[in-house]
């Protein structure tokens, strides 16, 4: 039966199944079920048509497949979008509609969607996804586009059961054919690239099956429904899948099942061998304790509270082992994979395949459908991690982690789905088993500390799982799922599960250690510092800011406890296995303490969000010292990194250091480093953490009264910057208030400030730049409403601007005044700066604004800020401010900065002063008095009786002890001498002499803290201890100990500095001490701005306000110092301005005086080498006389410095830049400029440009005339014609070439091509390619000539004649070969190599001598009509235009003279005969065969002009320079007048015609109106207007000629020629161009110029366009002899004569194409556009913004002989010079010649920046200035003088 169905007509068959299948019987099943047995037979292929033709026939049950289609969707009741999209598809991301951080949507939504002034972007998916419209769980209804508003679902009937019965009963079959071909195909891969060849082809073969599937899932939600029972049906697939169904095939079945069975064995996590086997990591650490995968022991509560027992009876150094092994509370996780489903059998094999794109794509499409939703994640879930295992294993990770991601953001972003998983399937315990699981793999053993005793394990960061990210998905994922909150509070409620995550995270505490190298650098520098701060950043930071943002409230306080509880235990193991007892390792550091900035971070938000009390959270004092140590070392060891300690690591270790405090780090690095530290300052002994600082950073050894001692940790060289480095370190710690009490809005403007004072920044950079929180549910989101206020109120906008070097500004933002004179903050900026420079940039900003607003003009010091209060847990930080140890180290520095010991600095003077200051305004709350009363009883066996700062300022010490070394100069003082007071007094002085031991004191207090944690309260004597740790015994020279008699207080030290610092003695004097009153001036805060001077005065203010005594101390010393007169009123500062002024003035003058003596020299030199070059110049220069000093131009070679004029024999040349041009030719009639199309109805037709409009005269002129006559009637060059410009400089061709030569031999890579001739100016650096010789003149025929001479026109006319006869005797021929003519013929050929042969070649037998002829004249041509472009179209404003650029066309011209005076023109032809004489009329036509010669009326008058001016022999005299201009001026008259004509409608030609009335007018040859008349009358005889009646060109008559209108049109006709004349008469003269106010007066103003007017009408303001024609014979008679040219050719093309007879020399200034405002309207059409050649979607699309045309950027697929389509376009649209727009980039790239550069973008965001590469995806605005700058370097052509970034593009774009 089955086959007799199989042969029918597929539809039919399926119809009457249906039927059969509607019945009871049953019969129906078994029919379809026999029929698929066959259609599904595993022997035929899965990809073969039929069989997917009857499938779809079988479900449409006899319906076509299209209309059953149809038919399904009217059911479709979905309201979410769901398309799914793969790699690198655009898409969009609304912050203000989204819900969840991963929300996008596409496009379509989007646009349909109201997102007008959200913050939105545009990006491009990096793995994939999905678009969220419609879903209310990630996205706000409100953005939800129109399509998906939930409303839409209500209204849809529901399916009819007979519609999908076939279906659901073949679907089943079907998915089971894919099964069974899917484990048919699959094999181990065992890595060989077979195995693989062999996946792949098994998936090519079924992807027919499966697009059929996603056609299915595209119908909508009615048949999804039933796709997702059929796959979720755990019945149907315990039925089909095992192959227990089927009689017939069973043994195939069998054996596919088996397969399926081999494959499933190695699905678990851990495989059986495995199990057994203890892992290699136990043997390594010998049988040690290592954890290696911290599985929660037990299977519940209960258990862990017995392993905690039995760990306290392991003793100290032993760790909680736990193997990974059946006790994890759920086996499940480590089990093989058992299936239920055909659900989750695909997804099986969709790991096994590595998520093939299709597979993913299908199972996505169906996520729409909300039970298939829950299903699917739980199958996700459940092989989640097989997933990772195979991940580890791939070869291609980042794809697949590309795929993983693709799916698991759409599963994990749903809140309530997570929650599900979470608590039904157990998802957190999978995720931290297989993340510990993951890391195993690559444990080794931590070599930090103790070597032999370290049994702790750390990460390798070596190991492709860490260098390659691989990681990567799965804690995306495990971020993902902690920011929801149900999730993360389950995480923290689990007690075992915190357990395994801290083991987790030790692992990465103290990896990628660095060791110091000592001896020689490293030989290999490894990079995986990169790895390990990506591990910590994503692996421990971001989990840990996911958890912070649900610990913010009081009721979560128990959550915090606990975590800080587990982090205290986790550090506790840790100092055990690292063996750490108190000292850290020397020369080793570890940037990476994730335990410790757990611990910093809990703590900081629970005193800041959730009120704990700090010291119930705080371990003993003894856990804090060891605490301290390690962040500790990495302060010091920035410190040491930047001195150049550990150069001989390589720059790795810098690039270590830079990182740890980069923007995207620091929140989670340096600053919970800090912080730490902070804690334990306020918590630990101060003395004990002030000498800690000082021996960490190595710098105890300095700090000695002796002006010599001996280090031994540290070389001098590195000692000033290593104190600079502690006492700044201890400044940041006091001053940092980020975790101590500051509000998020004050930390953000901090950073900004910070940022914005080192330099000014763009919107992006500064967003990229301020730390933000890592998750990205903090609600700080970067850009959004809060940033913007914050930035408006410190910054202003500064608009991009233009340089004229061409580079780009961006729009900036600038600190505000305000900004610098409060809250400008050296601190901040110290702590956020990557790079030392920065700190100084930020200082001389606030240098300049200083200058600038007159409040400080020397150098100022950093200046000091008064801190924000501190949160009262952390008050006892402000202790260390006041301990002995500071002070004495205090002390101890200005004495050694009075004094000038070695290796101060003003930078340690500074930062001894912050901190003095800081003490001053943070006094401990006891009152100061009561110490002063009890100050004096106090015994004196220490250096200071108290600690607090402000008694002891004026604390006097006399006598210290102090250790130094024998050659110091302090030895050999002799004892005070014993006859002033006896020696007893000395030996007293010899008891209470302070002794200070910085090392001795730490261990002393160590001692004490020890002591008393362990109970037994041992007070140490106060012995004196040791000498110092770090001294080496057996140092040579020996050291010895002396006693120094010092006799100062901290506050006589100070004075001395004011002495010292302002230079003059006695400066200092308390203004109290001046006038009683004036303790109102007490107010220190004023003087904040200024240097040494101004902070010493300001401490001094504040001593003296603090306390009695001090101001008393201060009155004393200053009264010892000095005498007590007030000192005059000028002050120190006016005498410091003289100073300098002073200076200054002297070093001018000396300045002057080297100049003058430079110059002098220079000019002997010059002198001198002159002489040697021509002896008797100097002769010449004594006579001085005029006409001598006239005749010849003088050059300046720029290479050898000589001056001279050109000659035959050595020739000059100017620098010129040789480059074809293409920018005339795309000049369009329309003044309108064309737009850019958009849309598929827009279109730019090429026709009217003045290229296209030449071509096709040319080629009308050539069908019908005779060639040679052709080639002389027009220009070419408006498409590929050459440009010459010139820098200006001139130099000796034979310094040219020498110079060349050494730019061949230099092998540096230059930009510029030297094979092709290219070079840069020797004096400017301007590019250019070529010299063009400069022609010896003769200045004395360019004196100033009257134009109207006393000559006739008929004279002047016979003189040009006789000088074209004479053309073969002119002196500079060929013959004669000099020097000049070789390179004038040589400079001929680079202009000839710079354009394409195809345009130069316009005759009909290639290289013909015409041809040549009329390259060379066009090249004139078009050099001045690109300089009347330059000049802005017309010559209004003459000699003063825009561009008075240094022009070349002098010497340009000589040379196209000298090659086209080689011509000779047959004077049978020369036009100038039929321009002046009547001639005989029958000579047209000579010969039948032979085509006639071209009309004049047809030819173009500025060719004409050129042919005849460059063909006369030089010097031309203006006289006949005028007398050509005159005649043609008649020629170019009636050609208006005929193109006018034509241009009347058939009545007014009529009415024209009739001559009586205008026969009585005088003057008849000046009178256009008789003109007009006789033209009309002569053309109408060769029936020439017959065609214009029909055609288009009446259509441009105006609605009536008015006489005013006929004279407009011909001035507008004549004036392009009179422009191109008066330049071209400029040029050669050297007359000045006249300029006028109005347009209106051009003509007449050029008129007069070029000596067409007559004199007497030159004052008149109309001028009359007739008024200048004077005919050299009767104007009626030549004009007849002109028509009857053209009437006598007519008749043979009589289509073309009235476009040729039409000239219209009139054209639009060249401009780009018009641009949308919006770059999005441009990116949405063309980024998904096929090219219209390959007919692809481009990967690269670009637009060239001259013509509009859309070309693949580098497509192979466009390539024609190894050019790709761009440089072919930039060749034939722009002769070289191409401008693109890329699409995905919207930058502009420059094509020039076979270089290109990215020019920059014209589209900026509205904080006028730039957006390369569309990666912020914000909104883009056209800019039109930038444009406008685009369009006049393309216009002008000095792309290659302003971009200064070229690079060759080997025609590969």
């Amino acid at each position: 039966m089955a086959a007799s169905l199989l042969r029918r007509d597929k539809r039919s068959a399926a119809a009457s199944l249906k039927a059969e299948c509607c019945g009871q019987d049953g019969r129906g099943a078994q029919l379809l079920g026999e029929l698929l047995d066959s259609v599904l037979s595993p022997e035929r292929a899965v990809a073969e048509a039929e069989v997917i033709e009857w499938c779809k026939c079988l479900m449409a049950g006899g319906e076509s497949f299209d209309d059953f289609c149809k038919m399904v969707r009217g059911y479709d009741n979905a309201t979410l979008c769901g398309l799914v999209w793969t790699a690198n598809f655009v898409a969009y991301r609304c912050r203000t509609c989204g819900i969840s951080p991963c929300m996008s949507l596409c496009a379509e939504c989007f646009n349909a969607g109201e997102h007008t002034g959200h913050d939105f972007n545009m990006f491009r998916s990096q793995a994939g996804g999905a678009c969220d419209c419609g879903d209310s769980s990630v996205m706000r209804d409100s953005g939800f586009c129109k399509r998906h508003r939930s409303a839409t679902s209500s209204n849809i009937p529901s399916v009819p059961n007979e519609l999908m019965m076939m279906s659901e009963r073949i679907l089943p079959r079907v998915i089971l054919r894919l099964i069974q071909h899917l484990r048919d195909g699959y094999s181990e891969p065992v890595s060989d690239p077979a195995t693989e060849r062999d996946l792949q082809k098994t998936l090519q073969q079924m992807e027919p099956l499966i697009s059929l599937l996603e056609d299915l899932t595209k119908m909508g939600g009615a048949m999804r429904s039933i796709l997702t029972r059929v796959l979720t049906n755990h019945q149907i697939y315990k039925d089909l899948s095992s192959g227990d169904h089927c009689t017939g095939e069973k043994t195939y079945a069998k054996k596919n099942y088996e397969k399926y069975l081999a494959a499933l064995k190695g699905s678990g996590l851990v495989s059986s061998e495995e199990r057994s086997v203890t892992s290699v990591l136990d043997q390594m650490a010998g049988a040690s304790n290592v954890t290696i995968l911290g599985a929660t022991a037990g299977t519940g509560q209960m258990d862990s509270s017995d392993e905690e027992e039995q760990d306290g009876s392991q003793g100290i150094g032993k760790r909680k082992r736990v193997k990974l092994s059946n006790s994890t509370k759920d086996s499940s996780i480590m089990d093989i994979l058992k299936h239920k489903c055909f659900l989750e059998e695909i997804l099986f094999w969709t790991v096994k395949y590595e998520f093939p794109q299709k597979m993913v794509t299908f199972l996505l499409n169906m996520l729409p459908d909300q039970n298939y939703k829950i299903a699917f994640t739980k199958t996700f879930v459940q092989h989640y991690a097989f997933i990772m295992k195979t991940l580890i294993k791939s070869h291609e990770s980042d794809t697949m982690s590309n795929r993983i991601v693709h799916i698991s953001v759409q599963l994990f972003s749903n809140e309530e789905l997570a929650r599900q998983v979470t608590e039904e399937c157990q998802l957190l315990e999978i995720m931290v088993t297989v993340l510990l699981y993951m890391m195993e793999s690559c444990l080794i053993k931590s070599e930090l500390q103790d070597e032999e005793n370290n049994f702790h394990v750390v990460v390798n960061c070596g190991e492709p799982l860490l260098k390659n990210n691989t990681y990567w998905p799965l804690v995306s994922d495990f971020i993902n799922i902690l920011s929801h909150q149900s999730v993360a509070k389950r995480f923290l409620e689990d007690q075992g599960l915190l357990q395994m995550w801290m083991n987790f995270v030790s692992f990465f505490q103290g990896m990628n250690l660095n060791k110091r190298e000592l001896n020689e650098h490293v030989e290999f520098e490894s990079q995986t510092y990169y790895a390990a701060f990506a591990a910590e950043l994503e692996a421990c930071a971001q989990p840990m800011w996911g958890l912070l943002t649900h610990c913010k409230i009081k009721e979560t306080q128990e959550y915090t406890r606990t975590v800080v509880r587990y982090c205290l235990d986790a550090l506790q193991d840790w100092f055990d296995a690292i063996n750490f007892v108190d000292e850290p390792a020397p020369n080793q550091v570890t940037f990476h303490l994730p335990l410790h900035r757990y611990y910093a971070m809990f703590l900081s938000k629970a005193i800041r969000c959730q009120q704990l009390d700090l010291d119930s959270l705080l371990p003993d004092q003894e856990m804090l010292m060891k605490m301290m140590v390690h962040p500790l070392q990495i302060q010091a060891s920035l410190s040491e990194i930047h001195s150049n300690m550990w150069v001989r690591n390589g720059l790795q270790i810098k690039g270590q250091a830079m990182t740890y405090v980069q923007s995207h780090f620091c929140n989670s690095m340096i600053d919970p480093d800090i912080f730490l530290l902070q804690i334990c300052a306020s918590r630990l002994d101060p003395d004990y953490f002030v000498s800690s600082v000082f021996e960490r950073f190595k710098v105890v050894d300095l700090l000695t009264m002796a002006s010599q001692h001996q280090n031994a940790a540290l070389d001098t060289e590195h000692e000033r910057s290593m104190l600079e480095g502690a006492l700044t370190f201890l400044v940041i710690l006091l001053s940092l208030r980020i975790h101590l009490g500051m509000t998020d809005d004050e930390i953000l403007r901090a950073e900004m400030v910070a940022q914005l004072c080192m330099s000014d920044r763009t919107h992006s950079t500064l967003l990229d730049l301020i730390p933000e929180n890592p998750n990205p549910k903090s609600g700080i989101i970067p850009g959004s409403y809060y940033f913007e206020t914050m930035l408006s109120a410190v910054a202003d906008f500064k608009a991009p601007v233009f340089e004229p070097g061409g580079s780009m500004q961006q729009g900036m933002y600038t600190p505000k005044a305000d900004i610098w004179n409060q809250e400008f903050d050296p601190i901040m900026v110290i702590l956020r700066t990557v790079y030392r420079r920065d700190v100084q940039s930020a200082m001389d900003r606030y240098m300049g604004f200083l200058k600038q607003t007159g409040k400080f003009c020397g150098n100022p010091w950093p200046p000091y800020r008064e801190r924000a209060p501190l949160n009262p847990s952390y008050k006892g930080l402000m202790r260390i401010l006041h301990c002995k140890t500071l002070h004495i180290v205090l002390f101890t520095l200005l004495y050694k900065i009075s004094m000038d010991h070695q290796n101060m600095s003003e930078h340690i003077l500074c930062m001894a002063l912050y901190l003095i200051e800081l003490g001053l305004d943070n006094l401990p709350e006891d009152t100061v008095e009561e110490e002063e009363m009890l100050g004096e009883e106090r015994c004196s066996d220490s250096w200071f009786h108290g600690t607090n700062i402000a008694t002891n300022l004026h604390h006097i010490i006399n006598y210290v002890r102090v250790r130094l070394p024998e050659t110091a100069p302090e030895v050999t003082r002799e004892l005070p001498a014993s006859t002033s007071s006896d020696a007893s007094s000395f030996v007293q002085s010899s008891n209470t002499a302070q002794v200070f031991s910085l090392v001795a004191e730490r261990r002393r207090k160590f001692q004490e803290i020890i002591n008393r944690n362990s109970g037994n309260a041992i007070q140490t004597a106060a012995v004196r201890p040791k000498t110092s740790k770090w001294t080496a015994p057996n140092t040579t020279p020996q050291l010895t100990t002396t006693i120094l008699e010092v006799r100062e207080s901290m506050l006589s030290l100070l004075i001395k500095l004011h002495h010292k610092l302002s230079g003059k003695q006695n400066s200092y004097y308390p203004f109290w001490l001046e006038d009683s009153e004036s303790t109102s001036r007490l107010d220190p805060m004023q003087q904040i701005h200024g240097d040494g001077i101004t902070a010493v005065e300001r401490i001094l203010i504040k001593t003296a306000a603090r306390s009695r005594q001090n101001k008393c101390s201060i009155e004393e010393i200053c009264r010892k110092v000095a005498p007590p007169v007030p000192p005059k009123k000028s002050s120190s500062a006016d005498k410091k301005a003289l100073d300098k002024e002073e200076r200054r003035q002297k070093a001018r003058e000396r300045q002057q005086k080297l100049l003058a003596e430079f110059a002098s020299r220079q000019k002997s030199f010059m002198e001198t080498a002159m002489d040697l070059e021509s002896p008797d110049s100097d002769v010449a220069m004594d006579i001085g006389s005029s006409e001598q000093q006239d005749t010849e131009t003088v050059y300046d070679c720029v290479i050898c410095g000589q001056s001279g004029p050109s000659t035959e024999e050595r020739p000059t040349g100017l620098v010129v830049l040789l480059q074809a041009s293409s920018v005339l030719g795309h000049r369009r009639r329309s003044t309108e400029p064309k737009k850019l199309p958009t849309s598929d109805e827009e279109q730019i037709y090429p026709e009217d440009t003045c290229g296209t409009v030449h071509d096709v005269r040319i080629t009308d002129l050539q069908q019908n005339f005779k060639d040679s006559s052709c080639l002389q009637s027009v220009s070419i060059g408006w498409e590929g014609g050459v440009y010459v410009q010139t820098c200006g400089h001139t130099l000796h061709i034979d310094c040219h070439k020498s110079y060349m030569e050494s730019l061949r031999k230099d092998q540096v890579l230059q930009s510029f091509s030297v094979d092709k001739g290219e070079f840069t100016c020797p004096l400017c650096r301007q590019f250019a390619n070529s010299v063009l010789p400069c022609y010896p003149e003769k200045n004395e025929e360019k004196s100033i000539w009257s134009p109207y001479s006393n000559k006739n026109l008929m004279t002047l006319i016979k003189e040009v004649e006789e000088q074209q006869e004479q053309l073969g005797m002119f002196p500079v021929s060929i013959s004669s070969i000099t020097n000049l003519s070789k390179e004038m013929e040589s400079v001929m050929k680079d202009i000839r190599s710079t354009t394409q042969k195809k345009y130069i070649d316009y005759g009909k037998t290639p290289g013909s001598p015409d041809n040549d002829f009329l390259f060379m004249y066009s090249v004139a041509r078009l050099n001045l009509e690109l300089e009347l472009v330059h000049r802005g179209g017309n010559l209004c404003l003459g000699g003063a235009s825009a561009t008075t650029k240094r022009s070349c066309l002098n010497q340009l011209l000589h040379v196209l003279a000298m090659h086209m005076r080689l011509f000779r023109i047959d004077s049978a032809y020369n036009p100038w005969t039929r321009l002046t004489r009547l001639t005989q009329v029958i000579d047209l036509g000579i010969c039948d065969d032979e085509k006639p010669e071209v009309p004049l009326l047809y030819r173009d008058v500025s060719s004409l002009l050129l042919i005849l001016v460059l063909t006369m022999p030089q010097e031309l005299h203006k006289e006949h320079f005028t007398c050509i201009v005159k005649v043609l001026y008649n020629l170019l008259y009636t050609q208006a007048i005929a193109t006018l004509s034509v241009r009347f409608s058939k009545e007014e030609r009529t009415a024209w015609k009739n001559p009586r009335k205008l026969k009585t007018m005088c003057n008849s040859d000046k009178s256009w109106e008789v003109l007009l008349s006789h033209i009309i009358c002569e053309l109408s005889k060769g029936n020439l207007y017959r065609a214009s009646d029909t055609d288009q060109v009446s259509m441009l008559s105006t609605s009536a000629w008015s006489p005013q209108s006929i004279e407009y049109s011909i001035q507008q006709f004549c004036l392009p020629f009179l422009r191109t004349t008066s330049l071209l008469q400029h040029h050669l003269f050297g007359d000045d161009l006249p300029s006028c106010q109005r347009t209106e007066e051009e003509f007449g103003m050029l008129a007069s110029y070029l000596g067409l007017l007559p004199p007497s009408l030159q004052s008149s303001d109309e001028v009359n366009s007739s008024s200048c024609l004077e005919w050299p014979i009767a104007a009626l008679d030549i004009i007849s002899q002109w028509c009857l040219e053209v009437t006598t050719s007519a008749e043979s093309h009589s289509e073309q004569v009235m476009s040729l007879l039409v000239q219209d020399p009139q054209w639009s200034l060249p401009c780009l194409l018009q641009l949308p405002e919006n770059y999005n309207t441009i990116f949405q059409y063309y980024h998904r556009k096929a090219c219209v050649h390959c007919s692809k979607v481009p990967k690269d699309p670009a637009l060239c913004l001259v013509c509009g045309t859309f070309v693949c950027l580098k497509g192979q697929c466009c390539k024609q002989q190894s050019y790709c389509e761009c440089v072919l376009h930039s060749q034939n649209c722009g002769a070289g010079t191409g401008i693109f727009l890329l699409i995905n980039a919207s930058v502009i790239i420059v094509i020039r010649g076979h270089r290109f550069c990215l020019w920059g973008s014209v589209y900026l965001d509205t904080h006028g920046e730039e957006d390369k590469d569309l990666r912020r995806g914000k909104p883009l605005y056209l800019c039109n200035e930038r444009y406008k700058v685009l369009e006049h370097q393309w216009v002008t052509h000095t792309f290659d003088h302003i971009n200064k970034r070229w690079g060759p593009h080997y025609n590969g774009l």
